[in-house]
C-alpha cells in the first residue's frame, strides 16, 4: 500500500493570502533569527484587583506593564540590523489578533505614555477593526516589540517568534489558580506564564532576564 493510501483521501488545499504571509514571517523568523527564550510564572493577583477596580482589560496591563518596562530596557525595544544595534525612541507595542487561520498585528503607538483606560479603549477598537477588517496599513506598521495575550486560549502557555526585526516579544498563558505560601501560610494565587523569545543577537543572558523580571515586578506590583 502506498504511503499516500495509507494516509486515506488526501485533500489538497490552497493556503490563503493571509496564512501564505503568516508562513513566510515564521520562516523568515525561525530561519534568520537566533532565538533565546526564557519563561517566568507571575502573581496576577494585584492585577485582578486593579482589573475588578478600574474596569480595564488584561490586555492593556500586560501592554502597559511591558511598555514601561521597555523604556526601562531599550535593547529589548530595539533591533539587531546590518552588525549594529537600532534603539527606538517611541515604545510602539503590536498586539496578536488570533483566528482559526491567520493572525493580525495591530499596533499601539506610544504605549507607555497613555493611561490605563485609555489603553484599554483603544486596545478594544484595534482588536475589533482588525477583525472586522477596518484597519488600513499604517494601522499594522512601526510596532517595536509584540504581545500575545493567549489567556482567552486556554493553555497554560504560549510562546511567540520574535517578529523580525524587533528584538523581542512575549506570549501569556491562562490565569491559573496554584498554591502559594504567604506568611507561613499555604493560600492560592492567580498565575499566569509569561514567554519570552528574543534575538540573541540585541537580547541576551542579563540583559534578557532582566527586561523579562522587570515585566514580572511591574505586574505582579501593579505597578502599572
Amino acid at each position: 500500500m502506498s504511503a499516500a493510501g495509507a494516509k486515506g483521501e488526501v485533500v489538497v488545499e490552497e493556503p490563503s493570502p493571509a496564512e501564505r504571509t503568516v508562513a513566510r514571517r515564521v520562516a523568515e523568523s525561525r530561519a534568520t533569527v537566533p532565538e533565546l527564550e526564557l519563561t517566568a510564572d507571575v502573581d496576577v493577583g494585584r492585577c485582578l484587583e486593579l482589573l475588578a477596580e478600574r474596569g480595564s482589560s488584561l490586555t492593556a496591563i500586560l501592554v502597559r506593564a511591558c511598555a514601561l518596562s521597555l523604556g526601562e530596557h531599550p535593547r529589548a525595544n530595539g533591533s539587531y540590523r546590518d552588525g549594529q544595534f537600532e534603539l527606538y525612541s517611541r515604545v510602539n507595542v503590536g498586539i496578536v489578533v488570533a483566528s482559526e487561520d491567520t493572525y493580525l498585528i495591530p499596533t499601539v503607538f506610544d504605549a507607555d505614555r497613555k493611561p490605563l483606560e485609555e489603553l484599554s479603549v483603544e486596545i478594544e477598537e484595534l482588536v475589533a477593526g482588525a477583525r472586522e477588517g477596518r484597519l488600513t496599513s499604517p494601522a499594522f506598521s512601526g510596532a517595536t516589540f509584540t504581545l500575545w495575550d493567549a489567556s482567552t486560549h486556554g493553555v497554560a502557555s504560549a510562546s511567540i517568534p520574535a517578529v523580525p526585526p524587533q528584538a523581542a516579544a512575549i506570549a501569556t498563558g491562562e490565569i491559573r489558580e496554584v498554591p502559594a505560601l504567604r506568611e507561613g501560610e499555604l493560600t492560592a494565587a492567580a498565575s499566569i506564564t509569561a514567554s519570552l523569545t528574543c534575538d540573541h543577537r540585541i537580547l541576551y543572558g542579563a540583559r534578557a532576564t532582566a527586561f523579562l523580571g522587570a515585566v514580572k515586578a511591574r505586574l505582579e506590583q501593579a505597578a502599572i
